[in-house]
């Protein structure tokens, strides 16, 4: 059976340790040598480029998130073992870890690591696919032959580089398509790679619950257990027609996936969805006046986000979130794409003033999808005279702070300290 150390990447054979520099991290697969769809997952990675940065937390319990009223974004590994998880209340993670050194967000940070750890993944292939700032999938076929050896040992060299270059941590999955993929880089982490090939995929899918699969939310789950499909493997016993007659195409897609079928290609083209900027207030507000001064912000954030992206979109969505945690979506599209804060909050204030009935929110947020080119962003109205002398002002604008800071121009409703 193939096997490698993946510290210094001689073959092990049947070896339990490295014979060349006796490391414990031989990786050992029967389809090692065959593979080449990886997903690669940092590691806690806002915790650890915090960890990395202030090494006296190397030991510590971190935890990345807002005030007490926020959400944790991240937690490392040792915050974890208190119970501690990613969107769960600041004030809840407080209670179960209350040593913790919790840091704000800092986001300019992680994306610039995170292009680091691109660049890293594009020296070895073209089809490098980002989920999100902290992980990607990469296909390496047809790349043995250039750069010398199979795509396992690509993988562990980059991971090698990785941690010795930038300083944090990946876990690898390495398989036959994305979707085991990118279940087997969550199976030995931090630091990992694991392994998970076409032959097994069944097998080793059939104890898991059908939420494994991914798409398959808490409702779907529901509906799902409801006709008798708890586990991936009730799936796997379901005739395809059956399937498909229950859910319709989602019924294929089910039956394909819970035998570890999966033929998307890793698309180096993935279009971003949405663009979304959101924040949680000290206290809870139910007034319009301090709510619209958080709305300008976070349209301004939107569009900054936009522009740098080159990047315009037509549907504006507002998120409240009540102090009781419920979550309200309203959506609006616009006749044309935009990239412009005035019109994003434009549009967002409407959907607010709405909303505004006594009800206490916690957090307001405010995204903009169906997103196109730049060059398709706010053409002429021959309706609205003064929008191209509106847009016109907030480029001009753009370019003031460009040149001399954030700072340096300040709208009036962001000036307003009304609560």
């Amino acid at each position: 059976m193939p096997a490698f150390c993946r510290d210094c990447l001689r073959d092990a054979g049947d070896a339990a340790r490295c014979p060349r520099c006796h490391s414990p991290r031989v990786l050992r697969h029967a389809e090692l040598d065959t593979l080449t769809i990886a997903h690669v997952d940092c590691d806690a990675f806002y915790a650890t480029i915090e960890k990395r940065d202030d090494p006296s937390l190397a030991d510590k319990p971190v935890v990345i998130g807002g005030g007490r009223r926020g959400v944790v974004s991240t937690a490392c590994y040792i915050a974890r073992t208190f119970g501690v998880r990613s969107a769960m209340p600041m004030f809840e993670a407080r209670k179960l870890c209350p040593h913790a050194t919790v840091i704000r967000p800092n986001m300019e940070k992680y994306a610039g690591v995170s292009r680091e750890i691109r660049k890293l993944m594009l020296e070895l292939t073209p089809l490098v696919e980002p989920l999100s700032i902290d992980e990607a999938f990469m296909d390496l076929s047809g790349t043995e032959r250039l750069h010398g050896m199979p795509p396992a040992k690509v993988l562990a060299r980059f991971s090698a580089r990785v941690e010795s270059e930038i300083g944090i941590t990946v876990s690898i999955g390495l398989a036959a398509n994305k979707f085991l993929a990118k279940i087997a880089s969550d199976l030995d982490k931090p630091r990992g790679f694991a392994v998970l090939g076409q032959a097994e995929a069944a097998s080793f899918l059939a104890d898991k619950p059908a939420n494994t699969i991914y798409g398959v939310g808490r409702v779907a789950q529901q509906r799902l257990a409801r006709d008798g499909f708890r586990t991936i493997g009730d799936l796997q016993r379901a005739d395809e027609r059956d399937l498909m007659r229950r859910f319709g195409v989602e019924g294929q897609r089910l039956f394909r996936l819970a035998r570890g079928i999966d033929r998307r290609a890793v698309n180096p083209e993935r279009e971003r969805k949405s663009v979304s900027a959101e924040n949680t207030f000290a206290r809870d507000l139910s007034s319009f006046r301090p709510l619209e001064k958080r709305l300008w912000a976070a349209a301004e954030e939107v569009s900054d986000r936009l522009k740098e992206k080159r990047l315009a979109g037509t549907t504006v969505t507002l998120k409240l979130k009540t102090a009781d945690f419920r979550i309200l979506t309203r959506a609006r599209s616009l006749d044309s794409p935009t990239q412009l804060a005035g019109r994003i909050f434009g549009a967002a204030r409407e959907l607010l003033a709405r909303e505004i009935d006594g009800t206490r929110y916690r957090l307001l947020g405010v995204g903009v999808s169906a997103l196109a080119d730049a060059t398709e962003a706010d053409p002429g109205d021959l309706i609205d005279s003064g929008a191209a002398r509106r847009a016109a002002a907030e480029r001009a604008v753009d370019r003031v702070r460009g040149k001399f800071g954030q700072e340096a121009v300040i709208k009036g409703l962001a000036l307003d300290n009304d609560e």
